[in-house]
Formats: C-alpha cells, sequence, structure tokens
C-alpha cells in the first residue's frame, strides 16, 4: 500500500495552520543568514526561538526537544561554523530535520490488492470522518478508481442520510443497508455488492464517539475482521492539537491503522499535530484536508511542507497544479500566439480562468518562494474579478484589437462592468505592457519565460 521512495503533503499556502509557527522559523533563521560568520551562541540564540515557536504551536515537548537537539548537534560542526554561507548551512539542516521529523521521505498512498481494495475510515465523531469519505472517493475517481461508499455509522443522526448526499453530489454510489442494520454486516454487504458490481474501491465510513471507549473499538475491530480492508485511515481533527496526537496513539495501539488524515488544516488550528504525529505515533501523515469542498484533499508531502514553513516555497505542488488545470491543446495555442505576439485580451482572460482552477491565490502564492511576503494577509481577489468584468463588457472586436477602444468605448465598458474609466485605462496599459515584452522576448531570438505583470493593482 505504502510507496515510501514516493513523498507524500502538497498543496495549499503555507497553510493558515502553520502561519505563526512559519512567521517564527523564518524569524530566527533570519537572524543566522545575515552574519557572516557564525558561533555556537547565535546558533544556540537561534534555536531557543525555534524550539518556542514548536512549544507556542503546540507540538510535544519532547518532540521539540529532540527536534533542537538534532539540530544542535549538525549546525555547530567544525564544516558548518566554518562556511562560506554558515546562515544557509544551518537553515538546510533545519529544512531537512524538519522535514524528517514531519514524515522523513513519506509515504504515498497507494491501493494494489485485487479488487475490491476495502478503505476503513476511523475516528472520533466531529474529526470530519464522512466528509473525508466523499473526499477519498472524488480523489480516487480522479486517478482512475470506481468507489462505493458504505455508511455504516447507524449511530449518529443523518450520518448515512449526509454520505448518501454527498456521494448523490459526485455522482457515486452508497450502500447504507436497511435500517436498523449491524454496522459490520453493512459493511460486509458493501464489499459483496463491489464485488459482483466489479466496483475495484470500497471506502467504509464507520462510527466514532466523542472519546476512544471500548464498544467502539471493539466494533472496529469486528468491522476490520469482515472487511480485510487494505488500508485503515484515522481522521483527526487537526484544531484539536496534541490532543490528536493523543487519540491517534490510542487508535495505534488497538487497530494500528496505516496513516493519518488531518481535516480541518484551513482553520484556526497552531500545527502541533501534524508537526508530532510521526514522532509520537510511528505513522505517516497521508492526506490532508485544505478546504470545504469535496476536491479539497491532498497528499501530505513531508519535505514540500518543510519548506512551505522556511518560506522556501513549494514549486512542485504548484506544478502539479497546473498540469491538472492545463488544457493542453489550449496551452500549446497560447504558445503559437506568444511566438507570434499576438496575445489578446481573450487570451488573458482565458489565462485567468485557468489560474483559478488552481486554487486561492493566497495558497498559490504561498508555493512561490518568498511569494507569501508579496502581500500581507489573503489576497483580495477581486481584482481578477474586475478584470472579468471588464473584458466581458468588451465586443469581440475590442478584446481581439483594443487599439479600437477610444474614449467612448470606454466610458461604456466602465458603465457595463460597473467600474471606472481609470480601472479600463490601467487594464489597457497592462496589455500594452505584455505586447512590449513579447517584443522584446521576439528580438532576443530564444525561448524564455514570460510572466504577466501583477493584476493586484486594479
Amino acid at each position: 500500500m505504502w510507496d515510501p521512495g514516493a513523498g507524500a503533503f502538497g498543496g495549499d499556502e503555507v497553510l493558515e495552520m502553520f502561519e505563526q509557527l512559519s512567521e517564527r522559523f523564518q524569524v530566527a533563521l533570519r537572524a543566522l543568514t545575515g552574519r557572516g560568520r557564525l558561533s555556537e551562541a547565535n546558533i544556540e540564540d537561534a534555536l531557543r526561538e525555534v524550539r518556542r515557536a514548536l512549544l507556542e504551536a503546540d507540538v510535544n515537548y519532547k518532540v521539540a526537544g529532540r527536534f533542537v537537539d538534532s539540530v544542535r548537534s549538525r549546525a555547530v560542526g567544525e564544516e558548518v561554523l566554518k562556511s562560506l554561507t554558515p546562515g544557509q548551512q544551518v537553515v538546510r539542516i533545519v529544512h531537512e530535520e524538519l522535514a524528517e521529523l514531519l514524515g522523513g521521505a513519506g509515504e504515498a498512498f497507494r491501493l494494489e490488492s485485487a479488487a475490491p481494495a476495502v478503505v476503513m475510515v476511523v475516528g472520533l465523531q466531529g474529526s470530519g470522518k464522512t466528509t473525508f469519505c466523499a473526499k477519498l472517493a472524488a480523489y480516487l475517481r480522479k486517478r482512475g478508481k470506481s468507489p462505493l461508499l458504505v455508511a455504516a455509522d447507524v449511530y449518529r443522526p443523518a450520518a448515512q442520510d449526509q454520505l448518501a448526499t454527498l456521494g448523490g453530489q459526485l455522482g457515486l454510489p452508497v450502500h447504507c443497508g436497511v435500517k436498523g442494520a449491524d454496522p459490520v454486516a453493512i459493511s460486509r454487504t458493501g464489499v459483496d455488492l463491489a464485488r459482483r458490481d466489479g466496483v475495484d474501491v470500497v471506502i467504509v465510513d464507520t462510527a466514532g464517539r466523542l472519546h476512544v471507549d471500548e464498544e467502539m473499538m471493539l466494533e472496529l475491530e469486528r468491522i476490520r475482521s469482515a472487511t480485510e480492508p487494505q488500508a485503515i485511515l484515522l481522521v483527526l481533527d487537526s484544531m484539536t492539537g496534541q490532543d490528536a496526537v493523543n487519540v491517534a496513539g490510542e487508535f495505534s495501539g488497538r487497530l494500528d491503522f496505516s496513516g493519518a488524515v488531518l481535516s480541518k488544516l484551513d482553520g484556526d488550528a497552531r500545527g502541533g499535530a501534524a508537526v508530532s504525529l510521526r514522532a509520537v505515533t510511528g505513522k505517516p501523515i497521508v492526506f490532508a484536508g485544505v478546504g470545504e469542498k469535496l476536491d479539497a484533499l491532498e497528499p501530505f508531502h513531508p519535505d514540500r511542507m518543510a519548506s512551505r514553513i522556511l518560506g522556501m516555497g513549494d514549486v512542485l505542488t504548484l506544478v502539479e497544479r497546473a498540469q491538472e488545470a492545463a488544457d493542453l491543446e489550449q496551452a500549446a495555442k497560447l504558445e503559437e500566439k506568444l511566438r507570434k505576439q499576438r496575445f489578446t485580451l481573450e487570451d488573458f482572460y482565458e489565462q485567468l480562468q485557468a489560474l483559478k482552477k488552481m486554487g486561492p491565490l493566497d495558497q498559490i502564492l504561498g508555493m512561490i518562494p518568498g511569494g507569501a511576503k508579496l502581500v500581507k494577509g489573503p489576497v483580495d481577489e477581486t481584482a481578477f474579478t474586475k478584470i472579468e468584468a471588464i473584458i466581458n463588457s468588451m465586443t469581440p472586436e475590442e478584446r481581439r484589437h483594443p487599439d479600437v477602444i477610444d474614449g467612448s468605448r470606454r466610458r461604456r465598458i466602465a458603465v457595463g462592468s460597473g467600474t471606472s474609466v481609470q480601472d479600463i485605462n490601467r487594464l489597457l496599459k497592462q496589455h500594452a505592457m505584455m505586447k512590449k515584452m513579447m517584443r522584446q522576448f521576439g528580438k532576443m531570438g530564444r525561448g524564455g519565460k514570460f510572466e504577466m505583470p501583477s493584476p493586484f493593482g486594479m
């Protein structure tokens, strides 16, 4: 099931839950990179701040202590202190140790057993299990699987109805069983139906409680025996901080789950659960819920997350999102237009739509090295809305040939888009700048990366 070489968390922003931790880490390390030479005292001061940042993020105090000790033992070596760039060497060490703490090389989620492969989803009530089941089904279908959802939570009011509704939104089958049926029987029947209908993945949504108790664990053990799952995924509410790690420890002792899922990473959490989980339980984080929508689920890549916490960006996840959002045929046409310097406002509009498919702008900026520093707080995406309204208020001729837009046309477009003539002027000026840049690239006689002027000034 697990592919140790594949790496495993992506995407979204420096997540809100890591924001404070990220800022404190960067402040502590900036003091080192700004020095020409380092001493053990300099490093000790920085590590004191790093330890404080980890503790404030609700990281287990023993984990925080071991992390700092490990960094110290490597950072005060002669090779680092006598290096021409000792500060950068320490940052590299912190990055490697942080990635190791978050899970090392990571373990990718793979389902490789004979169909149907069963995924058993467990966790406490309120952790987001049912929503995760639907997100996982959407994730797997996107990768060529045909999932069946099984609603085995017969205790929480409307739990089965919730899963049936989510399955309906996705257009996926949901097995709920007859009213009052035993959860074990529902789960076993779901697997039998999947085998009969040629379904290759069964996702079983089990019941939770407000706390770990014997009755719940016994039922989960019975479902495990009846369905023989290839994977058992424990959903943890990341907003509960260190309590999530304690819950994981109890589940590990009884179920030996395969990997953890952190839900609600876009909420008001401090990151301690993600940082502590692997070190305390030995279990990897394999997925993270990064929003409310059913496609807001990402694999967890420890090395990428470490980079984002340290402000280094996450270019790999950015590229993956771009590839998912890209229309290859449209991209080829755009490349041809760029070569011939025929980039119109229609093309600009299409690129804005493609960018929006990649996710919220603050997430995208967080994946660009140093991008999070370009803006303070949430990115105002109304700039895109304004540009779209302006272009939509133009005629096809105006979009293809902006030079024809005179004063009267600008006033008409402003009224139609609910903007001002100044906004129209600004967009047209940006487009003129793009054309000028393309002419310069054309004169260079070679390929180059083309970057659009930022629309944030609109």
